[in-house]
């Protein structure tokens, strides 16, 4: 409720050359600074303040225009981060990666003429864009692993045996040693990869095309059935994605990215709306 709040008091109207104007705030301030020469404009101010701030604060329609802006503000933060993810692989990385983006919407293409209804739509147009997000994040954890050198392993054994100094020696709160430990945790792994990087790069390879595959697979049960059917996103690979060891230093951006694109499209309003 409280961002409800904060939006009643900020709210404000588009004026040209301005940007959008908080009038509401803006109102509140001249109530107070006329206040200083008449006190009894305070208790004015504040009562059409309260009455304005309920109307609103609990008003659906409001609260849906909240819902509405803070949602689009999230998604256009996500869309940012996720061309950055893209803009760093390699131009045979990112052609791998639009093809695969073009079959998905072939396929989408087909389930609208075929007047698929609107949850098969949703549902559907969401598996396809789990199978494009795992194919990026194969795609990044390919390129990391490529990068992968000696220099690189040297350097990471240095700053595991750094932290775990840090863990075993005195005097730091228990929420900087729980950091440190997860960092660790993380490295360790990097260190792993690195160790099997011939055999974790063929991993990727392997579930790169058995995405590819698999949307392949999509397309044609979409051209040839000629009806409508659920897309199963259920499909088992042999890298590990979850730990986020692969990624490298774009480990934070996958998994700031993962709350998006991991989730349901339902479950993404479901957040929106609570």
């Amino acid at each position: 409720m409280w961002r409800y709040l904060k939006s009643a008091f900020l709210v404000g109207v588009n004026v040209p050359g301005l940007g959008e104007v908080p009038l509401n705030a803006l109102a509140a301030a001249g109530f107070f600074i006329i206040g200083f020469a008449e006190p009894a404009v305070w208790l004015l101010g504040v009562g059409a303040e309260a009455a304005v701030l309920t109307s609103l604060t609990f008003n659906k329609r409001f609260q849906n225009w909240v819902d509405a802006r803070q949602l689009k503000a999230t998604e256009d933060n996500s869309d940012a981060q996720y061309q950055a993810l893209v803009r760093v692989l390699p131009p045979e990385s990112r052609n791998r990666l639009t093809a695969l983006q073009s079959k998905c919407q072939k396929v989408m293409q087909v389930y609208h003429n075929l007047q698929a209804d609107d949850f098969m739509i949703e549902t559907n147009q969401d598996a396809l864009k789990k199978f494009q997000w795992v194919y990026l994040k194969l795609l990044v954890a390919r390129l990391h692993l490529s990068e992968m050198s000696g220099e690189g392993e040297r350097s990471l054994a240095a700053k595991i045996a750094g932290l775990e100094e840090d863990l075993a020696s005195e005097g730091e709160s228990a929420g900087v040693k729980q950091s440190k430990a997860a960092t660790l945790a993380i490295l360790k792994k990097r260190l792993a990869n690195m160790s099997r990087r011939e055999d974790a790069l063929e991993e990727v390879d392997s579930d790169l095309m058995r995405v590819e595959a698999q949307v392949d697979l999509v397309l044609e049960n979409a051209t040839i059935q000629g009806k409508p059917q659920t897309i199963s996103t259920d499909i088992g690979l042999a890298s590990d994605l979850v730990g986020g060891a692969l990624f490298g230093d774009d480990e934070a951006i996958v998994a700031d990215l993962e709350h998006r694109y991991g989730k349901s499209v339902a479950s993404q309003k479901k957040e929106a709306e609570s």
